[in-house]
């Protein structure tokens, strides 16, 4: 729903515990992340989004997630509200931070979103501009070579 993308409380909380029912009926080995999507949406209540977390793990949730709290005052609030709770931290783009600070302050996990895609783009996208604009190729050092590529993939090279 546009107008209201957030859902009610209760309503999130039923359906994470469907979630932890269903996981643990299945018996598979699933880590059930609980998600208070505020700041994504542009309500920027950490009291209630707090709030949220706290309600989840009762529900079966494993892992705790309030995706688009940036500054160390807010992450340092969510871990210290759910503790022993893990926390984790969507760093979707350049940040003051390293993965040891946000260790530090008790993130347990880090998501990148679509971040390594967006740059992967980026890259392809000014490589392509450079080769119409200027007719160069430099920007295609940067690619990985094929034996590397392979190797991630679990291919030998052809």
């Amino acid at each position: 729903d546009a107008a209201n993308p957030i859902r009610d409380v209760g309503e999130a909380v039923a359906r994470l515990r469907a979630a932890r029912t269903a996981i643990d009926e299945a018996g598979g080995d699933c880590l059930l992340v609980g998600r208070a999507e505020n700041f994504l949406h542009g309500r920027n209540d950490l009291d209630d989004t707090v709030a949220r977390l706290r309600a989840y793990p009762e529900a079966g949730a494993d892992c705790l997630y309030a995706p688009g709290i940036r500054t160390r005052e807010q992450i340092a609030a969510v871990v210290a509200a759910v503790a022993p709770k893990p926390v984790n931290l969507l760093i979707g783009g350049p940040s003051e931070f390293t993965l040891a600070d946000v260790a530090a302050m008790g993130v347990r996990r880090v998501s990148v979103g679509g971040a390594l895609a967006r740059a992967a783009w980026g890259g392809s996208v000014q490589a392509a501009r450079d080769i119409a604009t200027h007719g160069r190729f430099d920007a295609l050092a940067q690619a990985m070579p094929h034996a590397e590529l392979n190797g991630l993939f679990g291919r030998a090279d052809d």
